[in-house]
């Protein structure tokens, strides 16, 4: 009930103002469980997606977002239940994958759809980087459902980080064909496998996309990237210091 309520009101909405185009919602099943796999520019894919989609479609987020005190914890906490999203604590890394993987595969085995993302977290560039084999690939071969490849298009610049107002524009999203990896399931347990699945999903993600792709983890060149703004900072202090001890020495030089 909630959720046709938040589609017709937040998906409606999203539709009628940023026009997002579509291609391949032919490839989503009209019944019985699949995995949509999506590259992530933007807090707003777990939104335009399900906006364009028949279908309620389930995506994991951080518990935060659903225990924050106060008024606006709570209207967030229903915001987010209301779209679809479910809580996973994330506050040990390996607690919060297993989790993850036990929530998608329940959503599964309901017949529904389950958004995941295996970057597993937003670009922070707009390129796309390397999958992470423990979700995708451990809840497709534990269910045997489907992966549909799904390309977001754009959404990165609608609202860049630290933008409040939304740019209008029409974003796009692209969804594959479903790949079928049924011939290695029970076979979660191998780690070439895993990666093997997700290589798989990625490049067909990079085909949709566009996008350039990276050889590593989104996390750790968000951290190249913090290490490296944090370098520049403290070079452009030192910059600053030595250019006032370089005109005091003027001023002492002429007054002398």
């Amino acid at each position: 009930m909630i959720y046709g309520v938040m589609k017709l009101t937040i998906g409606g909405g999203l539709k009628t103002v940023f026009r997002p185009w579509v291609e391949g919602l032919e490839n989503v099943p009209a019944e019985g469980p699949a995995i949509l796999a999506s590259n992530h520019l933007s807090f707003s894919d777990s939104f335009f997606l399900p906006a364009v989609l028949d279908r309620k479609v389930t995506f994991i987020a951080k518990a935060e977002y659903f225990t924050s005190p106060g008024v606006k914890g709570r209207m967030t906490a229903a915001f987010f239940k209301g779209v679809g999203q479910l809580p996973v604590d994330r506050s040990g890394a390996r607690g919060a994958g297993e989790a993850a993987i036990k929530s998608g595969i329940e959503v599964l085995e309901r017949g529904e759809l389950f958004g995941i993302y295996p970057e597993g977290t937003r670009s922070p560039d707009g390129r796309l980087y390397r999958g992470k084999p423990g979700g995708l690939a451990r809840v497709a071969l534990a269910t045997g459902a489907p992966v549909l490849p799904v390309a977001m298009i754009d959404t990165e610049k609608i609202q860049p980080p630290g933008k409040v107002v939304p740019k209008l524009m029409r974003p796009g999203i692209r969804i594959g064909k479903p790949l079928d990896f049924s011939r290695y399931q029970g076979m979660e347990g191998d780690r070439f496998i895993l990666r093997s699945v997700t290589d798989e999903v990625m490049y067909e993600i990079m085909k949709l996309s566009g996008q350039e792709y990276v050889d590593m983890y989104a996390t750790a060149a968000k951290r190249q990237l913090a290490d490296a703004a944090k370098q520049e900072a403290e070079q452009e202090k030192a910059a600053r210091k030595q250019a006032e001890l370089d005109r005091a020495e003027q001023d002492k030089a002429a007054k002398a």
